[in-house]
């Protein structure tokens, strides 16, 4: 998948999440990308990033798939993905290294090029690359927005998406308490300790909804299917997106977790 244009050449990292629950995150990413200006490829060797072998302590897996990355990513201005976590991961990729090692300065190099999609729009390509486009969507939400942990405290990530918002007309942003609170899913951290997740995510759905927000927005998949399941068993009608779908005007397909709920009510 590429666009001619004269501008960056992007290297799009899909994610798991994306390419198995949530294509259209990976659509509105390429639209929004392209909509800058850069030029959009989507290299077929990526798979994961690493992080599910990382967190459980295979570091040589992770090294493997390290090295896959690498070469797949090989050769881009940059690389962006629709995860902080998933770029946060890949900022660590040179810790799986030793500094003779020829992979430790490519990881380092990949570092300086990796970007979750709302800071490069707003950090590297600049604030007004996009606003024009913005100015001409409408989604009239009660919205508030849930601060990843990883976005936020390995990447930066906590205005950039809000200022990306602002521009899109009839969004109302009302932020929860404990927005940069973690939602309890941390990748294997859920599987691990169910009962600590599962209070973190109540208490989490609890500040979702008493926001009166009709859509909870955030930047990684994982947090949102965690809070839309919550949502869902709790009967709270709240839907939950990712910012790139409401970014790139993609808000005609069901929310995250609707698809099978609309199927079973035709059945």
């Amino acid at each position: 998948m590429s666009h001619t244009s004269s501008g960056p050449r992007v290297g799009l990292f899909v994610t798991c999440l994306a390419d198995m629950f949530r294509p259209s995150v990976a659509f509105a990413t390429v639209q929004l990308l392209e909509q800058a200006g850069c030029r959009v490829e989507v290299p077929e060797r990526q798979t994961c990033c690493g992080q599910p072998a990382f967190n459980s302590g295979d570091r040589q897996t992770t090294a493997d798939i390290a090295r896959q990355t690498l070469d797949a990513f090989d050769g881009y201005e940059y690389v962006v993905a629709p995860s902080g976590s998933c770029i946060g991961m890949l900022h660590q990729y040179s810790d799986l290294f030793d500094v003779s090692d020829p992979y430790f300065q490519r990881a380092k190099s990949l570092a300086a090029r990796a970007h979750e999609i709302t800071s490069f729009l707003f950090d590297v390509l600049g604030s007004s690359a996009l606003e024009a486009q913005l100015k001409q969507l409408r989604f009239e939400q009660k919205v508030t927005y849930h601060d990843s942990c990883a976005g936020l405290r390995e990447l930066g990530i906590k205005q950039q998406p809000r200022q990306l918002l602002s521009h899109i007309q009839g969004v109302e942003l009302e932020e929860m308490d404990e927005a940069e609170t973690c939602c309890g899913f941390g990748g294997t951290f859920c599987v691990k300790y169910p009962e600590v997740s599962n209070r973190m995510v109540s208490n989490k759905s609890h500040n979702i909804s008493n926001t009166d927000a009709q859509t909870l927005l955030g930047g990684d998949l994982g947090c949102l299917l965690n809070m839309a399941g919550k949502l869902k068993r709790e009967g709270k009608p709240i839907e939950a997106r990712h910012v790139v779908e409401v970014l790139a005007g993609m808000t005609d397909t069901p929310a995250i977790g609707e698809a099978d709920y609309y199927r079973a009510k035709q059945l």
